[in-house]
């Protein structure tokens, strides 16, 4: 290890005390130079050896055997996602026709109230506002019944349709598959 040297000057006192002032001086120090060692990678001879002809078949039949598997499932997967894509849209297509007939009767139910808060507006007497009123609730109430039966038969219709795509591709792709 390299020693540092110190000088020391004495400063004048300006009291009793004496200060002194140092210098340091540090030596250079240089980084030692080291070399990798080189080793080689020793190489190993492997033996030749002949593989038996009912081995080499064996392989053979089973990857065969593994690519027609592998074939068959991707067939499956893709008719799978073919099924779900039409599922999906016929899915949607009967959401957006269920969406339309709320609307159309939400539309209906609207514009029957309005016109019956004209007319309730314009009643001179109780029993006037009291058969408007029935009116009013049976004119809804069969219309409720209609609007109903329209929503059930329309419900069962996007049901059906929306279910269909997906029998059918779930059986083509058991049938693929097997």
């Amino acid at each position: 290890m390299a020693e540092a040297k110190v000088k020391t000057t004495p400063k004048p006192a300006s009291g009793s005390v004496s200060t002194f002032e140092a210098k340091v001086e540090t030596p250079s120090f240089e980084m030692p130079k080291f070399e990798i060692p080189h080793f080689d990678i020793p190489k190993f001879e492997m033996p030749k050896m002949e593989v038996p002809a009912a081995f080499r078949e064996l392989a053979e039949r089973s990857v065969a055997q593994a690519r027609e598997g592998y074939e068959r499932m991707r067939a499956a997967a893709e008719d799978t996602t073919d099924a779900l894509e039409n599922t999906y849209a016929t899915a949607s297509k009967g959401a957006t026709e269920l969406t339309l007939k709320s609307i159309e009767i939400a539309r209906h139910n609207t514009n029957a109230a309005f016109d019956f808060a004209s007319e309730l507006v314009g009643v001179k007497s109780l029993s006037e506002a009291v058969e408007l009123t029935s009116t009013y609730t049976r004119q809804q109430l069969d219309a409720f019944m209609e609007h109903s039966k329209e929503l059930s038969a329309l419900c069962q219709k996007v049901a059906s349709e929306t279910t269909e795509p997906m029998k059918a591709g779930v059986n083509k792709a058991f049938k693929v598959a097997a």
